[in-house]
């Protein structure tokens, strides 16, 4: 009988559960670690602990590396924390992974990886993200996952490992961590608006990643964009950075109306956009959410989200409450 055991690290977590709620309906046996207890976690421990990482490790043919300190643990964690389990446990799982002779690595990164190259100068044409785009983190989080980005392509080089790395942009459905996006738009028309430039919806997120696990072997080390496609080309970059409504009355005029109807705006300008057409390309990734489904559902009086993100809900990063919001302030 072929070997179908997988390993899924933050079975607790958005990405995480669903993955496990998925794998499980394919009929796969996942082995689920979290450091906290849920439903769907087999093994509470961390992935800081190798002798817990090695113990998880046996008999599986893939690991689906979801675990992490996220950025609205930047002002509650220490550095030292973050490197703890987005670098050590990373490196624990890779070294388990290559002992264990595992067929596939999907390591969930993170577009924050960009950092200040998402930001162009006054002046420029809105930033359209690729892969070839350089990083510059510009905080513990996503200085952390750069460099358990580089120990993934190391154990690849040196080991043969199949690790492909999946930078996915927003898929939470939290609130904005930014206070002055919360004041502006409601939540729906935020994340809706998000889905032209930087949010992929959580069932997308999940097809992703099980298509990289299935394509690993053959790819053998790979970096992909994991958000909706966009309905943007280069060409607009630079009407979009100034006038975002103007590009989208050229693109899809009939949005004005379903907006006006719902009392929703468009942000009036765009800074960067995430290109998806290479994680399409390599991994056959065939993503359902984008603005234009989205605005679909609108007009049917649908709910935005899948199935998937209804059943696994909203999770928070922090038990207490801060007077910014649901994320403390940096």
């Amino acid at each position: 009988m072929q070997n179908n055991k997988v390993l899924v690290t933050g079975s607790t977590g958005h990405l995480g559960e669903a993955l496990v709620r998925i794998l499980k309906s394919l009929h796969y046996e996942v082995v689920s670690l979290d450091v906290l207890a849920s439903p769907f976690t087999t093994h509470q421990g961390t992935i800081s602990d190798r002798d817990f990482v090695k113990q998880c490790m046996k008999g599986v043919k893939s690991v689906f590396h979801t675990a992490t300190l996220h950025k609205p643990h930047v002002a509650t964690h220490s550095p030292q924390d973050f490197v703890d389990t987005n670098i050590t446990g990373t490196l624990n799982l890779l070294q388990e992974a290559v002992a264990a002779g595992i067929e596939s690595f999907v390591f969930t990164s993170t577009t924050s990886v960009f950092g200040d190259a998402l930001i162009p100068p006054a002046g420029a044409p809105a930033a359209w993200i690729t892969e070839d785009v350089t990083p510059v983190p510009k905080n513990i989080y996503g200085v952390t996952k750069a460099a358990a980005e580089d120990l993934c392509q190391l154990y690849h080089r040196n080991h043969g490992l199949a690790c492909i790395i999946l930078r996915t942009s927003r898929f939470f459905p939290e609130e904005d961590d930014h206070k002055g996006m919360r004041d502006a738009f409601t939540d729906d028309n935020l994340k809706t608006n998000e889905y032209l430039c930087r949010r992929v919806e959580l069932e997308d997120a999940v097809s992703a990643h099980i298509l990289a696990a299935t394509r690993a072997p053959k790819i053998g080390f790979g970096k992909y964009i994991i958000s909706a496609t966009t309905p943007f080309l280069p060409g607009d970059m630079a009407d979009l950075r100034t006038n975002a409504p103007l590009v989208l009355q050229r693109l899809i005029p009939d949005y004005e109306a379903i907006y006006k109807h719902h009392n929703w705006r468009m942000h009036p300008g765009i800074d960067r956009v995430y290109v998806n057409e290479r994680a399409r390309k390599d991994l056959g990734w065939e993503p359902r959410y984008d603005f234009r489904y989205a605005l679909e559902r609108l007009k049917a009086g649908d709910d935005l989200r899948s199935s998937l993100a209804k059943l696994v809900g909203s999770k928070g990063y922090h038990t207490e409450a801060f007077v910014e919001g649901p994320y403390p302030v940096e």
